[in-house]
């Protein structure tokens, strides 16, 4: 496997080898480069597993602000007026015709102001619609940094998951967790160094959106489904002893490691499907006392909201999240689906917003209590925003929102950003980003960044060039920064 810093090969030598690499960009050429590629890799392979394995961890590149990643994805596209970003001029236009050529959906046109009031809080005077309760306390409205210079590229939303997700609007690319295990590793050695939850229903584009990729197996998500146990067969057999266990996985240990050096290099397959059993062995061990919530005192269940149904599945991820982190997970993803309205916007988002309200100012408070805030970068964010204005149907008002790939908005806490913060700004409407507007790799690079990786250096060889998370490189969003 390629090291994780790769130096783009332009030999300085005199070697038949380097003359060869540098003939051009011929056919023949990007053939070599791969099969040149593939033999660093198993020596790089071999160097590695002998460093303790694919997952071991890694020291960053540069000084990092954060040391886990936990990102709460509302699946369909928060409206940005109707959540963290008020817009007095929208409820002013409210019913009133539109002319706006932006946005998805075409017809007559209306605007639609936001069904919410907005009030400012904490000492910072964050803006907040009125269904934000427990998220407004100051103590957790104060760590929070509102981006609202984002700006992503399709409407479409298997599309614009996958473009958030992994930077590619195509799919098929490493996700932002498997890039950051792949930099830097897993803290502890027994538990996957990238998880995902969701809520009952898979988002668009299902496992693609943390996927590996074209990086090694070792790197992609393991998803803890939401109901029953969060991993299938994470109990062994009750006539299955941890020394069977650990016999049987030494002796096809033995026969695939003949397998392998059967086959030579290129089998990557192999190797990351031997190193799954061995983690699937020690998550055994470790998995089930890191989930058993019971642990928890019954503040601290209420605190995420486990004591009500409308925020009790959303409250139990969160909170596993911060144990997972805890243990030394790197990056953790929970996606909450509804967030799609195009019709009952204030049934739509009222509902969703109390599903994750208590549970988020939860997760904050519980990370800044335990003194983990400042090393756990939080993300809340979408796939893109809404519309200003929706298309009348049937002749009926129909109050929601399109799809807008101009303006979202986004939270962050922790983690190396700027508490107390409003970075960015869309127009009076919200219909596109007006100050400090990036696109999406801007938005991945800064990530890395925090975390103490450079996405000019993560690279990966796959294809004849080397990759990176941002596709052709970005900038650092610097006003995030603390």
């Amino acid at each position: 496997m390629p090291s994780r810093i790769c130096s783009r090969p332009v030999s300085t030598s005199a070697s038949r080898r380097g003359f060869l690499y540098g003939l051009g960009a011929t056919l023949g050429s990007v053939a070599l480069t791969d099969m040149l590629a593939a033999e660093s890799a198993t020596e790089a392979q071999a160097i590695h597993d002998a460093a303790g394995g694919p997952l071991s961890p890694k020291p960053p590149m540069h000084p990092a602000r954060a040391k886990a990643v936990i990102m709460l994805f509302m699946e369909g596209g928060p409206g940005q007026m109707d959540t963290f970003d008020p817009k007095p001029e929208l409820t002013r236009l409210h019913k009133t015709e539109s002319k706006r050529t932006g946005g998805q959906e075409k017809g007559f046109k209306f605007f639609v102001g936001s069904p919410f009031g907005s009030r400012k809080v904490g000492q910072a005077g964050l803006d907040m619609c009125n269904q934000w309760v427990h998220l407004a306390d100051p103590y957790v409205a104060d760590e929070l940094c509102n981006y609202r210079g984002l700006q992503a590229e399709s409407l479409n939303h298997p599309e614009a998951l996958y473009h958030m997700n992994t930077g590619s609007r195509l799919g098929g690319d490493p996700a932002l967790g498997s890039w950051a295990t792949y930099g830097l590793g897993s803290v502890n050695q027994n538990l996957p160094g990238y998880v995902v939850m969701t809520e009952l229903a898979l988002p668009q584009g299902g496992s693609g959106n943390w996927s590996n990729g074209f990086l090694p197996a070792y790197y992609q998500g393991t998803r803890l489904r939401p109901e029953g146990t969060p991993l299938l067969d994470l109990t062994p057999q009750s006539f299955k002893s941890r020394e069977h266990q650990r016999r049987a996985l030494d002796e096809l240990a033995l026969l695939n490691q003949s397998h392998l050096e059967t086959l030579g290099r290129g089998r990557g397959d192999l190797a990351a499907r031997m190193e799954s059993y061995e983690l699937a062995y020690r998550m055994q061990s470790e998995v089930p006392d890191v989930i058993d919530l019971r642990q928890e005192s019954q503040d601290t269940l209420s605190m995420y909201g486990m004591d009500d149904p409308d925020t009790e599945v959303f409250g139990r991820q969160c909170l596993m999240a911060r144990r997972l982190v805890e243990q030394g997970v790197r990056f953790v993803q929970i996606f909450s689906g509804g967030w799609d309205s195009h019709d009952y916007l204030e049934r739509g988002h009222a509902s969703r917003i109390k599903s994750v309200d208590k549970p988020m100012a939860g997760l904050i408070r519980d990370l800044k209590q335990r003194g983990m805030l400042d090393e756990t970068l939080v993300i809340w964010t979408g796939e893109f925003g809404r519309t200003p204005d929706n298309n009348k149907r049937g002749g009926v008002y129909s109050l929601g929102r399109g799809h807008n790939n101009n303006a979202m908005t986004m939270l962050m806490a922790g983690g190396g950003v700027k508490p107390g913060a409003i970075v960015g700004a869309t127009d009076e409407i919200g219909a596109a980003a007006v100050e400090c507007v990036h696109p999406i790799r801007d938005l991945h690079v800064t990530l890395l960044h925090l975390l103490g990786l450079d996405d000019n250096q993560l690279t990966y060889f796959h294809g004849g060039r080397y990759k990176q998370l941002s596709q052709f490189g970005g900038e650092v969003i610097t006003e995030l920064l603390a």
